[in-house]
């Protein structure tokens, strides 16, 4: 299935359901992040300013419908559970077990942000969702983030697509140039941290070099063959 047939999709539901369907379309798009709010959520605007549905009704369905897509990835996550992720974690390349500690510790101290400010950025907007379910955030803290974050969002986009009328499309664009920020910003932190990494994983090799040669050694000077 391609991406165009992904939006053909989510645009016949709102089309044939009218606000529930926009809901759903909104539902299944935080389910497989492919499905683009970004089309969604204007379209549902455009259809509001038709008088096909309500303004009001457009944004409770999306907001209901982004809750309930991050409540089912919240799930997953906590199936999943932070051991089996841990384990999974520490195999990878380059990850070693303090840095699955570090990130636990950090979304101890700011998951309530993390999961209100992810849910307006394109790709972390599911992702986010999962470690939350991870760690075991209390779900009434989880809902209340997690919905408070996707009505700013779902409200934007939608009034932007009421605003914008027969043009509603054009919000798609400008959310492309967004994501694409945001795939570059990720692209150029993940090379940061495998350069820091590889450059600490060099240095810790030398230094063990070192100190294998330096067991061969008296005070740093070489050892005198024993004359027999």
């Amino acid at each position: 299935m391609t991406f165009s047939d992904l939006t053909s999709g989510a645009v016949g539901l709102v089309e044939t359901l009218g606000a529930p369907g926009a809901g759903l379309a909104v539902a299944l798009e935080n389910l497989f992040p492919p499905i683009p709010s970004e089309v969604i959520l204007p379209l549902a605007g455009f259809a509001a300013g038709q008088g096909r549905m309500s303004l009001l009704a457009a944004i409770l369905w999306t907001t209901l419908g982004s809750v309930a897509g991050a409540l089912t990835l919240y799930g997953v996550g906590a199936l999943f559970g932070r051991d089996r992720l841990r384990a999974i974690v520490v195999r990878l390349p380059l990850m070693k077990v303090e840095d699955f500690d570090r990130t636990e510790a950090w979304f101890a101290r700011h998951g309530a942000k993390a999961v209100f400010l992810g849910r307006m950025i394109p790709i972390f907007r599911s992702l986010i969702s999962v470690p939350a379910g991870v760690e075991r955030m209390p779900v009434g803290r989880f809902l209340l983030y997690t919905t408070a974050g996707s009505a700013i969002w779902n409200v934007v986009f939608v009034l932007a697509g009421y605003q914008l009328g027969e043009n509603w499309h054009r919000v798609e664009q400008y959310a492309g140039l967004l994501q694409k920020a945001v795939i570059v910003v990720c692209a150029i932190a993940a090379a940061i941290f495998v350069a820091l990494r590889l450059r600490r994983i060099r240095r810790e090799r030398s230094a063990a070099r070192a100190a294998s040669a330096g067991r061969g050694t008296v005070y740093g000077t070489a050892r005198r063959p024993v004359d027999r």
